[in-house]
């Protein structure tokens, strides 16, 4: 590239609001007005690219968009810089001081700040030049202090100050600092919870996720127009994973608690991880997407920290359940000679019989003890099918609410058409060339797609509570019809049992965990 008497110019943009940068004077339009200004009559610069880190700290050179415009001055691209002002180019005074009076030079690279009138061509920088940026990166520490104080005292209020809510919420459009929840993505998350209480593994929650197509959270966020970029996940992860299945399962901002304050962020470097004891936590901030009794439950299983013999069959509907009544140790779980499943004391098996006994019990033994016992309880309970039916007008109230959600995406729909359309019609006329047209459709066909998926599931979602009772325990709809439990299954336990303590002699003990559909079965029992 020859540049003889022209210089081949990058303009470098950059904002953030927690150095204190001012919205309207420091936007990135108003650099870019004040740089185009200064080149528009000087013929011998020419614009080679604009590099714009929008969001990142100037205490901080690990950005991007400045990463990108060294590398295009390491490969002859570019050899003059222009900048609004000093404290565009950085706020940390030892690194400004090498790439100005340094790297800079060293590469024969013109740095021009128009506000502050530097100029490396026509003369040297001044004397003034190191205190101004000892001033701007002292400047970035106290607004920084002063905003990190300002959300704080947002946080401890229980506002929600993050750039992106949590999948399954969205911001209020009337109140940027409350949310609200996303209809779509809220009955991702209940699916969610519920395939695990059914002892589903985290893996095997992702995998079928992933087979029925759903979007993976930062997938959806962007198809919703958000730009959104996910730190922790891998280049080209596009899709469900273990990490941010078990995330969700343990994220208190679905019980309608905000938690803010993970991290502390510091001028310079990554931001230091905090212990949860010192997080912010402030309950009852928002409507919950998932139940108290359900979110305690998943809780008390993820502490139980089960091993599952396999992640996608064979799953014990014990899993986490069973202990030995003497040792206080897990049960594991076997498959005998005979084909058929039984469990030991692990204290046994792995140490051996010094240290305890076997506790063997069979499987089908322990289900026919279960459901003996479970029965005899419902037997004693008057009214089963009034109790369950108190549940299924509940559960109709919470679809009444789903119709306004309904409206909003079918307008939402119309409106996505139109454009699909008006872009059609533009690129018949030569407004648009094809490659352009194809784009629009594309990002227009996603969107289409999206929404299309959001209206179906809010719709199987009404139809199926209303047809089959509106209820999500199977135990509960197999009550209905049958007035007694006819067989084990994982939501069963989940919902009915705390501990299962196995003695040897085939005893057990039976501790149950009563939800709030069979709390009210317990309270009628006491009644009698």
């Amino acid at each position: 590239m020859k540049k003889d008497n022209l210089f081949y110019a990058a303009f470098y943009l950059r904002l953030s609001r927690d150095d204190g940068d001012k919205t309207e004077s420091d936007s990135i339009d108003n650099q870019r007005k004040i740089l185009a200004d200064y080149i528009k009559n000087k013929s011998n610069f020419i614009l080679y690219d604009e590099y714009v880190d929008d969001g990142y700290t100037g205490t901080d050179f690990n950005r991007p968009a400045f990463q990108r415009m060294l590398t295009d001055i390491k490969t002859d691209r570019i050899n003059c810089i222009i900048v609004k002002d000093l404290s565009r180019l950085g706020r940390d005074y030892i690194e400004m001081g090498y790439y100005l009076e340094r790297y800079f030079v060293n590469e024969n690279i013109r740095f021009i700040a128009v506000n502050d009138n530097i100029d490396s061509f026509i003369q040297d920088y001044d004397l003034l030049l190191p205190v101004k940026n000892v001033f701007n990166e002292q400047y970035a520490r106290d607004i920084s202090k002063k905003v990190q104080s300002a959300f704080k005292a947002k946080q401890k209020e229980g506002q929600f100050i993050g750039a992106f809510p949590s999948y399954g919420y969205q911001r209020d459009v009337y109140h940027k600092n409350r949310l609200i929840i996303d209809e779509y993505a809220a009955s991702v998350v209940r699916k969610i919870f519920r395939l695990y209480i059914e002892g589903k593994g985290k893996i095997a929650i992702a995998k079928i996720l992933n087979e029925e197509g759903i979007l993976c959270p930062s997938e959806y966020k962007k198809v919703s127009g958000l730009r959104y970029t996910n730190g922790n996940r891998l280049s080209g992860t596009a899709y469900w994973t273990y990490p941010t299945v078990h995330r969700m399962l343990s994220n208190e901002i679905y019980a309608g608690n905000m938690v803010q304050g993970k991290t502390k962020r510091r001028m310079k470097g990554k931001p230091v991880v905090l212990n949860k004891e010192d997080w912010i936590v402030v309950p009852n901030t928002h409507e919950a997407i998932i139940d108290k009794d359900t979110w305690n439950r998943v809780q008390n299983l993820l502490k139980r920290e089960t091993k599952q013999l396999n992640l996608n069959e064979n799953i014990s509907i014990f899993a986490g359940f069973l202990k030995c009544g003497d040792c206080g140790r897990a049960l594991t779980k076997k498959k005998g000679s005979d084909g058929r499943i039984l469990y030991y004391c692990s204290s046994y098996t792995r140490y051996g019989k010094s240290f305890c006994s076997p506790h063997k019990i069979y499987q089908e033994d322990l289900e026919a003890m279960l459901l003996c016992d479970l029965n005899a309880i419902l037997r004693k309970t008057d009214n089963l099918t009034g109790i369950i039916t108190e549940q299924i007008k509940n559960n109709f109230k919470n679809n009444r609410r789903k119709k306004p959600e309904t409206n909003k995406i079918n307008a939402e729909m119309t409106h996505i058409r139109k454009l699909k359309k008006e872009a059609y019609e533009d690129y018949k006329e030569g407004i648009l060339n094809k490659e352009d047209f194809l784009s629009f459709r594309d990002d227009y066909q996603k969107k289409e797609n999206i929404l299309r998926k959001k209206l179906a599931l809010l719709n199987d979602t009404v139809n199926n509570n209303k047809y089959s009772g509106a209820c999500d325990s199977p135990w509960l709809k197999n009550l209905m019809q049958s007035q007694k439990v006819l067989a084990l299954d994982r939501s069963t336990i989940t919902d009915m049992i705390d501990m299962v303590y196995v003695y040897e002699n085939r005893k057990i003990k039976i501790i149950y965990h009563f939800s709030e559909e069979a709390d009210q079965m317990l309270k009628q029992l006491s009644e009698i």
